[in-house]
């Protein structure tokens, strides 16, 4: 597989251009900031495993895999094992091309033709891009993603942009983050009810992980969260621009492992929007047009 490789002081990011346009590692004085892929899964291609992917035309579960819009049902390849849903979109199982590069950045792109790679997948045509940086400030290191879409067809089409971070679980890990509601699930991960932020729920005060089990969106977001961990003595802030204003944290019991992914918009947004929701978060492109979104990920020790 080929690995782009990023450094910038004591820090290093490896990128996998045809595995989904993901990241394998990130690392600061050799601590891992994102969970790292074993070599077997880097060798296996298994995106799953790796570190973060990009989501792309949309984030989280598109329901019974039938996607609803401008009066048309389109159905959808039930892509993730034995789920019932179409889910994250195309771009984290399709291999990127490297369009530039640098010793510390790089950027990706793919293209998406329905007629070539299959209706089933996404039903409009689309060109999506990735764009790495990454920075040395001290002891800190920053990374910096863009994701952008744009239009490549003749109609508009709903879509949702995000990513898939995976960190670290260890016994002393805690998380905070300020958001005004989360969506309670069904037994297939499908959003039923908008509940308050109440004190079971909050993560307004760090909050260890320990005995916790998530899957759920966040909304309200402000676009800002902290992870710690005291017993490696390491910390990372979690930043998104104003248009990922839902968050999803997926924390599965009894795994080494968390995700805190930032997203533009709900679970199922589009079928919702289509059923006259007004607040899923479905944004739609026009032909010819463009959206783009950043999400900036600082490390540093933690004294």
């Amino acid at each position: 597989m080929n690995v782009v490789t990023l450094a910038a002081g004591d820090s290093r990011v490896d990128v996998m251009p045809e595995v989904g346009g993901a990241i394998a590692s990130f690392t600061l004085r050799a601590v891992d900031v994102l969970r790292p892929t074993t070599p077997a899964d880097r060798a296996a291609g298994n995106v799953r495993a790796h570190a973060c992917y990009p989501l792309v035309p949309y984030s989280n579960r598109i329901a019974g895999a039938l996607l609803r819009f401008a009066g048309h049902d389109h159905p959808l390849a039930r892509n993730f094992g034995e789920s019932p849903h179409a889910i994250h979109g195309v771009g984290w199982q399709r291999p990127w091309r490297v369009v530039a590069q640098s010793d510390a950045s790089a950027t990706l792109e793919i293209d998406h033709d329905p007629a070539r790679d299959g209706a089933s997948s996404w039903p409009y045509p689309f060109r999506a891009t990735q764009g790495f940086a990454l920075a040395s400030n001290g002891p800190a290191a920053l990374l910096t993603m863009s994701l952008a879409i744009v239009n490549a067809g003749s109609a508009a089409f709903p879509f949702g942009l995000g990513w898939h971070p995976f960190f670290p679980k260890t016994a002393g890990t805690t998380l905070r983050f300020t958001a005004t509601g989360m969506w309670m699930n069904d037994a297939t991960q499908m959003p039923q009810r908008l509940a308050p932020i109440s004190a079971a729920s909050s993560f307004d005060s760090p909050r260890a992980l320990a005995e916790t089990t998530l899957d759920n969106v966040f909304t309200g977001w402000t676009g800002s969260a902290q992870m710690a961990w005291p017993d490696r003595a390491f910390a990372v802030a979690i930043d998104a621009d104003r248009a990922c204003d839902r968050l999803v944290v997926f924390i599965p019991a009894g795994r080494d492992f968390l995700a805190v992914e930032p997203v533009t918009h709900m679970t199922d947004a589009f079928n919702r929007h289509a059923a006259g929701e007004t607040t899923t978060g479905t944004r739609i492109l026009e032909p010819g047009a463009a959206f783009s979104c950043t999400m900036r990920l600082r490390a540093a020790p933690q004294p």
